[in-house]
């Protein structure tokens, strides 16, 4: 049965798409059976493992409204052990339709269930913003990974969702828990960088990653060739650091005996 990690942070252009898409892909070159969710209208999680979303015709809003079998949707990626269940803009209209949908919270949980005895890893990519949308997620998931861009509201954006996270923790997922707490376009050579990633180390000694991911010009250039970077550039340090990530969570796995 596969760990399902929503990857949330309200805050938009932290690296969340970035994360969600890399991660996964490093876990699959591990060989870990990963399915990608992407639960944003804006469908970039699909267009970084190279999916054209001009033909996606059916997609995660037709699982969450329409009730269509979501094997039926899932698609192959360029990496044997990476799939996709894609988004397209139709998503965007997820939110009011969900509104009046009995269990509305809960309808993601219901179609990742389904397909969790075929992955290792689920890993669901929110929308940047805290709406029904990522509540699904929230709602769906054993744990929400953080990415946190090293920048001066870092810690304001951080007890926003923190704050989200207990409140979904109360009413719909008590077993809900932080995976890790990931430090985002971090520059060495900046003294705010090294103080911020100080700073939330010193509150969240535990959930804090050990990886930090660079700011990193091949990592910002992989999207645009539809490639994670692990295909687009192996040798770059945001590859490097991916690739670290995933060996971490894995010894993490390994460590607690899950």
């Amino acid at each position: 049965m596969a760990k399902i990690i929503c990857v949330a942070n309200q805050k938009g252009g932290v690296g969340k798409t970035t994360t969600a898409v890399n991660l996964s892909a490093s876990l699959a070159v591990a060989e870990r059976r990963v399915l990608l969710v992407d639960m944003d209208p804006q469908g970039n999680a699909g267009s970084g493992v190279g999916t054209d979303k001009s033909l996606i015709e059916e997609s995660i809003y037709d699982a969450l409204i329409n009730d269509v079998p979501p094997a039926q949707l899932v698609v192959q990626t360029e990496l044997p052990y990476l799939h996709l269940l894609p988004a397209t803009s139709d998503l965007a209209g997820a939110e009011l339709e969900l509104a009046s949908l009995e269990g509305r919270e809960r309808r993601l949980r219901k179609i990742v269930t389904l397909l969790s005895d075929n992955y290792d890893y689920i890993f669901i990519d929110c929308p940047p913003s805290l709406s029904l949308l990522t509540i699904n997620a929230m709602t769906a998931a054993d744990s929400v990974l953080i990415p946190l861009q090293c920048e001066f509201y870092a810690m304001e954006g951080l007890s926003q969702i923190l704050k989200t996270i207990n409140l979904v923790q109360q009413g719909l997922n008590r077993s809900l828990y932080i995976e890790g707490i990931l430090l985002t376009m971090y520059d060495a050579r900046n003294n705010l960088s090294r103080q911020v990633a100080d700073e939330i180390r010193a509150h969240f000694p535990k959930e804090t990653f050990e990886t930090v991911v660079p700011r990193n010009v091949r990592l910002s250039e992989a999207p645009s060739h539809g490639k994670p970077i692990c295909l687009y550039d192996i040798t770059s340090r945001g590859a490097t650091s991916y690739m670290d990530l995933a060996k971490e969570m894995i010894g993490r796995e390994v460590k607690h005996g899950s």
